[in-house]
């Protein structure tokens, strides 16, 4: 039975059972303290801590997950994974232990054909929390499930609680004996390798005052509603209802697996190094391929670096298993990600059937990552050799956490390909100071996204409000000003009940016209009013659904909670709002058109007279399309079309063909709006009435600003015509100063320009002429070391690098034949510095290597370098213009000719 089928059979028979069928939220968590949706339970927080009401008294789920904290062990074994799927039903208030239990017991073991799971009885087993008899008896008396097989477990294994105060309570879990093949009899406490767990029960009924471990808490007395929450585990269902051992064989991954075998010519279960990689494979490009369509993009910070994470861990392993690690391997290495990337959008794709609507934004983003981390390795390598250089040259043994770090963090270079690399070189890596670092930057991160959200504020303070108050009202669609209630103000994240002038605080009302920044609109700002008080509003937040928060200062009086107030935007800030957001969406529609439906938005940000949209695509896009694209919007302004906006459902907008943007997860009821029938777009953001109202679109350019992400910019009105205007103006001062007609100032400027260049070549042939008539009183000052001569010299700094290597040829040239020569150059043609050694045949027939001097060289200047016997040259750190280093160099490479083997003196 296929993963898909078994999710399919899941919800149809609760369906069946009266519950409503809610669709997987997005693995983008809503809670600003988490990155990703981590259990099933999760989108279900706020009704089951009782912030929220539920919409309905029963439903049932497909929850997608994602778990990295233990990313390392995944592919070394078997059970850890990053991407998984819970199933689940939930009871709000309605059935309970005893619903719950039969409920589960039918579906597992209904026979295939009636639509169950088909699980034989006798090999089910079930357990119970230690006391909880009335769980015991249902099983025993109702079920008639023998004494034998319903086993009593502690707190630690039986009872759920989310680590905080709230709601708790005991679980009862369903076990499937695998046979005696799989381990010893005695059930689930006895083996839990034979016996596997695939549903769990909970039965929330405790109100927890305190929560101190797993096994210790507070009960506070029982909860007002009882509620069910189970979870069974969608991979693991899948494992047993397909007869294999393990997650990495079934159908969904394992497609993945043996795609990667094939590509990179392997044969899984013959290497075990080989099948961790191929274990690594399978999982990671599931979990890319899910994140992505959820709108996650590869980043360095927060979400983006899980991704990037897992994406470059995919592509090492393949390189790895293919032979072409470290930028080498054949050209066909670098786009296996694509090929495996279509193997698990066909595998996910029954279950998620957005996946084939996606595939094109999901491409372009993965293959982006695959060229850049190709790149990255290149790169990396040459960084990596030259800080295992620098540690030599220090008698470092050990490459340190910030060195490691710098690596990851600037070039993207993997932690594991670091230790591996430095290994070869015979030298350890500080694993604990990098793991220091990423924890740290990943907190930062964390904590940042948190405090956009949150201000600062405990999230637990606004769950409370939320609760207490209900959801905000927003009334900004239709409404630039109106009367509400002050519900709350928090100073530095306490609730308070009154706050006095200069106060910066947080007010939450029980309506409000202020947009809180969303979607890419900024928030609005403006002001809010009672008897005895005025603030500044500069912000506003939704740090959860439903609770929309003003932040700002107090600027006269004292607020009070509780207290009328009337509300009011800065309507011409929200007139250039709405400008940009109507523009952003002509933009999009404007670049699908010339680009196809793959220039996916990717981001957007809508603040006054100013837009920046961020679209998926795979190349820069040519300055016509977007001259054209440009002209295309602005004919919609001159034709000055209706802006509309209108609720619908979700099923009813597609047909239409809105745009629902990539990544980005709606409800079963959605508000549209379209730009007369130009564009058309699922938006909870602000609009203009009119195109024409946009006044102008003026596009400045776009850019790369990541992995298969391009970022256009763009004015909107005023602001796009005073850019019109200082653009004419310097026309008009170029023209002047060139003599030149407008039309002519290309022509002439290309002409400037030509002329300059050829002037600057012709200086730098008389600089490196005046240079190399200076070479041979250069040669006459060698010195003789042990019968060698040695020619050191620092030219002038600016000396650009192929001049002083020319020097230093010409100068061994100069040098009689019959006796061992080396020359030494060093210049700075930048910041750092360059040295050139060359030696001639009579001193390379001695023994003497331009290579290994050069190295000697380079590392005194802080650098490295190499080359052939003859010449070779290195580089160094930037140096200060007083700086000793360039003479230590020299001084290196005397010591190494008289320190030679040999030499007399």
């Amino acid at each position: 039975m296929e993963s898909a089928e078994i999710a399919r059979r899941f919800l149809a028979y609760f369906k069946q059972q009266g519950h409503a069928i809610v669709p997987s939220a997005s693995l983008v968590a809503d809670d600003p303290t988490v990155l990703f949706v981590i259990a099933g339970m999760q989108p279900f927080k706020p009704y089951l801590l009782g912030q929220q009401t539920p919409p309905w008294k029963r439903a049932a789920d497909v929850q997608k997950c994602l778990r990295t904290l233990d990313i390392e062990e995944v592919g070394k074994t078997t059970r850890h994974a990053t991407f998984f799927q819970m199933l689940g039903n939930w009871s709000f208030g309605d059935y309970f232990k005893e619903g719950a239990i039969r409920y589960a017991w039918e579906l597992l073991t209904k026979s295939e054909a009636d639509g169950g799971f088909g699980f034989p009885e006798s090999r089910l087993w079930a357990t119970v929390l230690h006391g909880d008899d009335e769980a015991a008896a249902i099983w025993r008396d109702q079920i008639g499930l023998p004494e034998d097989r319903i086993q009593p477990r502690g707190l630690a294994d039986n009872y759920w609680h989310m680590g905080v105060p709230g709601p708790g309570g005991p679980c009862s879990e369903i076990y499937y004996d695998r046979g005696p093949e799989y381990g010893r009899d005695g059930g689930p406490a006895a083996d839990e390798d034979r016996f596997l767990e695939v549903w769990n029960l909970v039965f929330m009924q405790d109100s927890l005052s305190k929560v101190r471990a797993k096994d210790d808490f507070d009960i506070e007395g029982p909860l007002p509603s009882k509620n069910v929450d189970t979870g069974m585990g969608l991979e693991r269902m899948a494992s047993i209802l397909q007869g294999v051992d393990n997650l990495y064989e079934i159908d969904t991954t394992w497609k993945i697996l043996d795609r990667a075998a094939e590509l990179t010519e392997q044969s899984y279960g013959r290497d075990a190094k080989a099948d961790v990689a191929l274990r690594v494979i399978a999982d990671h490009v599931r979990s890319a391929v899910m994140l992505v369509d959820d709108g996650v993009l590869p980043a360095n910070e927060g979400r983006g670096y899980v991704l990037r994470r897992i994406m470059r861990r995919s592509i090492r392993n393949l390189r790895l298993l293919s032979g072409a690690q470290r930028g080498g391997g054949t050209q066909g290495s670098e786009h296996f990600m694509h090929e495996l990337t279509a193997v698990a959008i066909e595998a996910m794709a029954p279950l998620y059937p957005e996946l084939r609507r996606d595939a094109p934004n999901i491409h372009t983003v993965i293959d982006a990552e695959e060229a850049a981390f190709a790149s990255t390795l290149r790169t990396g390598t040459a960084i990596f050799e030259a800080a295992v250089e620098e540690n030599r040259r220090k008698s470092r043994t050990s490459i340190s956490g910030e060195q490691a770090f710098q690596l990851h963090d600037t070039y993207g270079f993997p932690i594991d390909l670091t230790l591996e690399m430095a290994s070869e070189q015979g030298l350890s890596v500080d694993e604990d100071g990098f793991r220091r670092l990423m924890a740290e930057q990943r907190e930062r991160a964390k904590k940042d996204a948190a405090e956009k959200k949150t201000g600062n504020v405990d999230i637990s303070v606004f769950a409370d409000m939320l609760e207490q108050s209900g959801s905000v009202t927003f009334t900004g669609y239709d409404q630039i000003s109106g009367e509400a209630t002050v519900l709350g103000l928090l100073v530095d994240g306490i609730p308070v009940p009154t706050a006095g002038a200069g106060t910066e605080l947080d007010v939450i009302l029980d309506r409000t016209p202020f947009y809180a920044e969303g979607g890419g609109q900024l928030a609005d700002a403006g002001v809010i009013t009672t008897d005895g008080a005025i603030v500044d509003v500069s912000d506003v937040q939704t740090p959860l659904t439903g609770l929309i928060v003003h932040r700002g200062r107090v600027r006269s009086g004292e607020i009070i909670t509780g207290a009328p107030a009337h509300a009011e935007i800065d309507i011409e800030r929200r007139r250039a709002l709405s400008r940009s957001h109507t523009a952003t969406h002509l933009v999009h529609r404007a670049l699908r058109n010339a680009l196809g439906e793959s220039a996916a938005q990717a981001g957007s940000e809508n603040s006054p007279g100013r837009l920046r949209f961020d679209f998926t695509a795979q190349g820069a896009v040519p300055l016509s399309v977007l001259r054209d694209s440009e002209d295309e919007v602005n004919a919609i302004l001159v034709n000055d079309l209706d802006v509309h906006a209108y609720y619908t459902s979700q099923e009813e907008a597609r047909e239409m063909g809105a745009l629902a943007l990539f990544g980005e997860k709606y409800g079963d009821r959605v508000r549209v709006v379209e730009v007369g029938d130009y564009s058309r777009e699922l938006c909870g953001g602000t609009h203009v009435v009119r195109s024409g109202q946009l006044g102008l679109v003026k596009v400045l350019g776009e850019a790369s600003i990541g992995s298969g992400v391009r970022r256009i910019e763009a004015l909107v009105g005023l602001d796009a015509f005073r850019f019109l205007a200082r653009e004419n103006v310097l026309v008009n001062e170029l023209s002047e100063q060139l003599k030149a007609p407008r039309e002519q100032l290309p022509e002439r400027i290309s002409s400037v320009l030509t002329r300059l260049r050829d002037a600057e070549r012709e200086l730098q042939r008389l600089r490196a002429a005046r240079l190399l008539e200076s070479a041979g009183q250069i040669a006459a000052d060698a010195e003789d070391i042990n019968g060698m001569a040695l020619v050191t010299h620092r030219v002038p700094d600016g000396t650009d690098a192929d001049d002083i290597r020319k020097l230093a040829l010409d100068v061994r040239g100069r040098v009689p034949r019959g006796r061992p020569a080396v020359v030494m150059i060093v210049g700075v043609p930048a910041e750092r510095p360059v040295v050139v050694i060359a030696v001639n045949e009579t001193g390379q027939g001695s023994g003497l290597s331009a290579g290994n001097l050069v190295g000697i060289a380079a590392r005194a200047l802080g650098g490295g370098g190499g080359g052939r016997s003859d010449v070779a040259q290195g580089g160094g750190a930037p140096i200060a213009p007083d700086s000793g280093v360039v003479d230590e160099a020299f001084e290196g490479v005397r010591a190494a000719l008289r320190d030679r083997p040999g030499s007399a003196g």
